[in-house]
């Protein structure tokens, strides 16, 4: 999902916020709803991914998904700061302030400190289900797909102006 589905979902244009009108409620209640959708079906297609890649036996898949949903489920809750803070800029662009920015440039690092955090709390658990390598490459995969999201959505919000 990139900041041009944010804007285009919210109604948020460079320059522009949205009114603050029922109509508009409504309309970020489906903007929220849509957004999760577009990450549910990005889980789903890296998972995909990460399943054809990964080629577990059946022994070691049995171990080896619940471990990664639960891995999921955790980064999902903290990719939702994220996602605040996207949608926050996309709200705030055009009137940024200081204070604003850093705030937000304080949340995107703490995201990727708290990624980093939960790779390395998961290491050994998937560790105890698959072997060495198979985590290894489990973990180059997750990292290359969520580089490439990141590079997409990098690539659709635009710098912050001093």
């Amino acid at each position: 999902m990139s900041l041009a589905a944010v804007v285009i979902l919210t109604g948020i244009s460079r320059g522009q916020s949205s009114a603050q009108t029922p109509a508009n409620n409504s309309a970020q209640s489906i903007t929220d709803q849509d957004i999760d959708l577009l990450r549910k079906d990005i889980r789903s297609q890296k998972k995909q991914i990460i399943a054809a890649n990964l080629q577990l036996t059946d022994a070691e898949a049995v171990k080896f998904w619940p471990v990664y949903d639960q891995y999921t489920a955790e980064l999902v809750k903290i990719n939702d700061a994220k996602y605040a803070a996207i949608k926050e800029y996309a709200t705030n662009y055009a009137t940024l302030s200081d204070d604003q920015a850093l705030s937000l440039a304080r949340q995107t690092l703490g995201v990727d400190q708290s990624v980093a955090q939960l790779r390395l709390k998961y290491v050994p658990l998937f560790g105890k289900v698959v072997t060495g390598k198979k985590t290894a490459l489990f973990f180059q995969l997750d990292r290359r797909l969520v580089m490439l999201i990141d590079l997409q959505l990098a690539s659709q919000i635009p710098m912050v102006q001093p």
